[in-house]
């Protein structure tokens, strides 16, 4: 069952002293633990889907037959904790068709969860890495996901209520759906700024490192600039390997 219902950062999830703007009620639905767990076949392996710092992510569907994809906060991750509460706090104010869509949460005894849109072509790595699957990503499909990562960072830097650092943006982190339109996922280590800054140094460095950019691995310098150029710029995966002239 899925009860539309207002989620209070700070009473329910703790507070992130980096991201200030999270200290009001966010209208979020509410996902029944019984309802992810008939959707999820109770977290079977069958469904699983993968596993990262948070914890595992499980396929799941829905009475009405929509497709979703669960993110189950691992009871053991700390830095799965911060990770939830920074994205419950971020995605559910961002809309953008380049960005992963958040439908709602789960927050029942100890269980923590995230659901999301379903992306049925996965991650962008699944295709970069998979020399059959490469072959896939001609140039006009490889020039359709960037600008759609353009897009979307466009908008998190620009557009959005607030400007946000991902932090952490890599190939695994932008899934594909059915049509092969790019989404940015995985906001748990973002970070806002506020009114009109553009940089920021901080002592707190998270992310992947080799995506990380040097002046923000090194020093901790943080500006829109960075999360731009180090997905692009990557020598080993990056999209733009394919020559547009063959």
């Amino acid at each position: 069952m899925v009860i539309p219902s207002t989620v209070t950062p700070k009473n329910e999830l703790g507070h992130d002293p980096e991201n200030r703007s999270g200290d009001e009620d966010l209208e979020l639905p509410l996902f029944g633990l019984s309802t992810l767990l008939i959707a999820t076949n109770d977290f079977s392996v069958d469904n699983k889907l993968g596993e990262g710092g948070f914890g595992p992510v499980y396929k799941g569907l829905l009475e009405d037959e929509q497709e979703i994809a669960v993110k189950r906060l691992a009871k053991t991750s700390s830095q799965g904790l911060g990770e939830f509460k920074n994205e419950v706090i971020l995605i559910s104010k961002l809309q953008h068709r380049n960005l992963v869509k958040l439908l709602g949460c789960c927050i029942e005894g100890t269980e923590k969860m995230l659901i999301y849109e379903y992306m049925s072509n996965k991650g962008l790595d699944s295709f970069i890495f998979d020399n059959t699957q490469s072959e896939l990503l001609d140039w006009p499909a490889r020039y359709h996901i960037i600008i759609g990562i353009a897009r979307g960072l466009l908008y998190l830097h620009q557009d959005s209520r607030l400007r946000i650092i991902h932090r952490d943006l890599k190939v695994s982190n932008i899934l594909l759906d059915k049509d092969m339109n790019p989404k940015i996922s995985d906001f748990g280590m973002a970070r806002i700024f506020e009114g009109n800054q553009i940089e920021a140094n901080t002592n707190r460095v998270v992310g992947t490192y080799g995506y990380m950019a040097p002046e923000y691995a090194g020093d901790g310098d943080l500006s829109t600039k960075i999360t731009a150029t180090t997905l692009l710029d990557m020598p080993g995966d990056s999209i733009l390997k394919t020559d547009p002239c063959n």
